[in-house]
C-alpha cells in the first residue's frame, strides 16, 4: 500500500482530480477513438471539398460543351470548322497537308 501511495504522490496534483480526468478521458475518446473522431472529420472534410471542386469543374465543362453543341448543331460555319479539324476533311478542289511534330510520334 505504501508503494501505491507513494506513486499516487508522485502524480501532480492538477492530475488526480477526477474531474480533469475525466475530461482528459473525454477529449481522448473524442480525438482518436471514436467512430466519427476529429482525424476523420477532417479527412471527410477535405474529400467534401475536392469533390464540390470537382462538381464546379465539371458544371463548367458542361456549360462549355452546352453551347459548343448549340453552335454545331445551329450554325454551318461552325460543322464546317470542326469536320476539318477533328475529322480532317476536305473539299473536293483543295489538298490538306498535315503537319505533325516528331516529338509525338
Amino acid at each position: 500500500m505504501k508503494r501505491v501511495k507513494k506513486y499516487y504522490e508522485r502524480i501532480p496534483k492538477p492530475l488526480r482530480n477526477k474531474y480533469i480526468l475525466t475530461i482528459l478521458f473525454f477529449v481522448f475518446w473524442i480525438v482518436f477513438l471514436d467512430d466519427y473522431n476529429l482525424i476523420k472529420q477532417n479527412q471527410l472534410q477535405n474529400e467534401v471539398e475536392e469533390l464540390e471542386y470537382q462538381k464546379n469543374y465539371y458544371t463548367t465543362q458542361i456549360k462549355q460543351d452546352s453551347t459548343e453543341l448549340y453552335h454545331l448543331k445551329n450554325t454551318p460555319e461552325q460543322q464546317e470548322k470542326f469536320a476539318r479539324e477533328k475529322f480532317l476533311m476536305k473539299k473536293d478542289n483543295e489538298e490538306v497537308f498535315i503537319l505533325r511534330d516528331k516529338t509525338n510520334d
